[in-house]
């Protein structure tokens, strides 16, 4: 992020701000395109025509990836928040899902990908929310800060996105090296709890150390109840895909009406 607001000739702050969803000037836009390598384009519509756009530009997947994890996750007795702000310094965005455990002093961070346009830039805002989102929440939460934090990418199980795995396994690997029993636990699927997991990842852990965690899996939103829901990085190299891409993913959802 420091590397594009240099590229890019704006503060650091001002593209956190951008990047986590906040307007910004035109010239900020411009700029930032040609840093990126983009052609910067301008659309003028009408008022209507902007109201459909912002209806069409809607995330069902997204949502429906969201209201999964937040329900399984509360159904185990976690506290969860969607949409979560964080700041830290100048950095600045909003943690997908986030689920954690006071007593225990666990943290899981969800960060959800329906496509990989950018992967550089996807990886980026991981990056910092890995960083900095434990230490925001703690403070927000009024504790000293996590022993164990469990960061996941978790990725829309679609042709689409497994073709991007495949083409950039090795960055992948390298932005999600951890195993996913980590999320595992917390998610249930073995019979194991994110207590248990927690309390065995911190212990002889030296006073003041955070076991920081990251992982990665493929998500079907639209799975059916007694389908397999995510796979890990590893089964990304024979795994069929669920869904060919966004659009058969929306699909599959608004004809169980989960959309």
């Amino acid at each position: 992020m420091r590397q594009l607001a240099a590229a890019s000739r704006l503060s650091a702050a001002a593209v956190a701000r951008l990047e986590s969803g906040s307007a910004g000037s035109l010239e900020a836009y411009a700029r930032l395109a040609v840093a990126l390598g983009l052609r910067p384009e301008i659309v003028m519509a009408a008022h209507q025509r902007r109201r459909s756009t912002t209806v069409r530009a809607a995330d069902p997947v997204h949502s429906a990836m969201g209201e999964l994890e937040a329900a399984r996750l509360r159904g185990r007795g976690l506290h969860v928040a969607v949409d979560e702000p964080y700041q830290h310094f100048q950095f600045a965005g909003r943690a997908d899902v986030v689920a954690w455990d006071t007593e225990r002093l666990a943290l899981l961070h969800l960060e959800n990908r329906t496509r990989f346009p950018d992967l550089q830039a996807a990886a980026g805002a991981f990056n910092a929310k890995r960083a900095y989102l434990g230490q925001a929440l703690a403070e927000r939460l009024g504790i000293r800060g996590w022993r164990h934090e469990t960061h996941v990418i978790v990725a829309l199980w679609s042709a689409e996105v497994l073709h991007v795995v495949r083409l950039r396994r090795a960055s992948f690997e390298a932005l999600c090296p951890d195993s996913a029993d980590a999320f595992d636990a917390w998610w249930g699927r073995s019979g194991n709890s994110a207590d248990k997991h927690a309390q065995s990842g911190a212990d002889g852990m030296r006073p003041g150390r955070v076991e920081r965690l990251s992982t990665f899996v493929l998500l079907d939103p639209a799975a059916p109840p007694r389908a397999r829901t995510w796979v890990d990085l590893v089964a990304t190299s024979v795994v069929r895909p669920r869904h060919h891409g966004y659009a058969a993913a929306a699909n599959a959802l608004r004809a169980i009406g989960r959309a």
